[in-house]
């Protein structure tokens, strides 16, 4: 859930903010909520995504079998890093 907030810039920070969510293809709010939360270091909660793997049964390979490789290789490939 959100909740409102309301905070003042001054006019240069406001610009800079602006043009820096902008180049990252972000709404302002968006770049702020990003920056308070990396700087509370606190990790925004998400859905359990290994919920995904055990849906149903397709005939085809099972990743649900080895769910920690192939979600290690999806964020590897996400973040450009190779490894085993």
């Amino acid at each position: 859930m959100l909740i409102r907030t309301q905070i003042s810039l001054d006019a240069e920070d406001h610009r800079r903010a602006k043009a820096r969510a902008a180049d990252l293809g972000l709404s302002l709010a968006e770049y702020v909520r990003r920056v308070v939360a990396r700087d509370l270091g606190e990790p925004r909660a998400s859905a359990d995504v290994t919920r995904l793997f055990a849906l149903g049964h397709s005939g085809r390979s099972d990743v649900s079998s080895d769910v920690d490789t192939e979600v290690a290789a999806a964020i590897r490939a996400r973040h450009g890093q190779r490894g085993a």
